[in-house]
């Protein structure tokens, strides 16, 4: 019961923070912008929903490392399915 309690916090934790930088105008969206950002050592972290396409979702990890970047898998899906990648 507890490790299912603490699991919802930080799921609701780490949406005020997409929030939070949302408002905030410093972030891309999608897959093309993602890796332009990522080949100008411009992101500090990708957020990858869990609908991202394999191909994809490997393609971005391969950039990241190179670039020494931080990669986190999102469980949402980031509304409506159109948004797969998140730098910020």
């Amino acid at each position: 019961m507890v490790a299912a309690k603490k699991t919802k916090k930080t799921h609701e934790s780490i949406n005020n923070r997409l929030a939070l930088v949302m408002k905030s105008g410093k972030y891309t969206l999608g897959y093309k912008t993602v890796l332009k950002s990522l080949r100008n050592s411009k992101g500090k972290l990708i957020i990858i929903a869990n609908n991202c396409p394999p191909l994809r979702k490997s393609e971005i990890e391969y950039y990241a490392m190179l670039c020494k970047v931080g990669v986190h898998h999102y469980n949402g899906s980031m509304s409506l399915n159109i948004f797969n990648h998140f730098v910020y």
